[in-house]
């Protein structure tokens, strides 16, 4: 915004103080163009700053969290080791909880887990699985039928029927942990 148009905005105010302004010739409408000017100069000089500014404020943000999300990461890390520690000496320490918070294991079991869609789908269709196939295989319900086997030392997935299912492998079986606070 230039001089004349810091001009333009203190006549602007002290026009609006005053009563209700009338174009009344091309001399008036002239000046109410360069009124209009310097508001529209003004408020792009706002939005610039504003703009600027958040990209600042953005950038000092993820700052500020990258180191306290490096820290959070860090300590959930202590926890969970701590926890994995105290649940191998007492498998039945699957909750430690303290005043400030919770640590809680989480056992899962082998189960299916679904690799190749369209092998799955194949094979679905061919062995008359239908009510579980909706354009792709309705995993969900599927899965409800496929167990775990362990054959010569190594987990498969197999059906209702002991056929070896193709498209799923074995998810391993393992421990999880949440942190509560």
């Amino acid at each position: 915004m230039n001089a004349l148009q810091q001009l333009e905005l203190v006549d602007v105010e002290a026009q609006e103080e005053q009563q209700r302004f009338e174009i009344t010739s091309l001399d008036s409408l002239n000046w109410v163009f360069r009124k209009v000017a310097a508001l529209k100069s003004k408020e792009a000089e706002v939005k610039s700053l504003a703009d600027a500014e958040r990209i600042r404020i953005n950038q000092w943000e993820n700052g500020e969290l990258l180191a306290i999300h490096s820290s959070l990461n860090y300590f959930e890390a202590l926890i969970t080791n701590y926890h994995a520690q105290q649940l191998a000496e007492n498998p039945k320490a699957k909750t430690l909880s303290t005043p400030y918070g919770k640590s809680k294991s989480l056992a899962k079991k082998a189960a299916p887990k679904q690799v190749d869609k369209e092998a799955l789908l194949t094979y679905a269709k061919e062995v008359g699985f239908t009510e579980f196939i909706k354009e792709e295989v309705k995993w969900g319900e599927l899965k409800k039928h496929l167990y775990v086997h362990e054959v010569d030392g190594q987990q498969i997935v197999i059906d209702e029927d002991g056929q070896i299912v193709p498209g799923v492998a074995v998810e391993p079986a393992g421990v999880s942990f949440k942190v509560e606070v």
